[in-house]
């Protein structure tokens, strides 16, 4: 018990530093040299693909209901649920670009 009270006692009296030095680990997102140009560029061609194969989708279901209109419900009903993952898959990539900096930023 003696012991630990002057090892306390020692701790209490040696030296500390100041103040730790100041790092900024919420500094906010910066590019890689060399970058400023290209990822954007890169993200605009992945959403333009992206928007692109959404429209071939859609166009897909559409045919898929319409050639399972008679005696091929289950095409149709493959077409119509489709439809919901092609609008769903849409909203993420057209969201994407506001969404991740928000939360971030957040």
């Amino acid at each position: 018990m003696q012991l630990m009270h002057i090892a306390a006692e020692v701790v209490a009296l040696a030296p500390m530093p100041a103040d730790p030095p100041a790092t900024n680990w919420d500094a906010p997102a910066a590019p890689p040299p060399g970058m400023e140009t290209v990822f954007p560029q890169w993200v605009g061609w992945a959403k333009y693909a992206a928007i692109g194969a959404g429209i071939v989708g859609l166009i897909a279901c559409g045919i898929m209901m319409m050639i399972g209109r008679r005696n091929r419900s289950h095409l149709a009903a493959e077409g119509a649920g489709g439809l919901l993952w092609t609008v769903a898959g849409l909203s993420i990539v057209s969201l994407a670009s506001g969404v991740v900096p928000a939360i971030i930023a957040g």
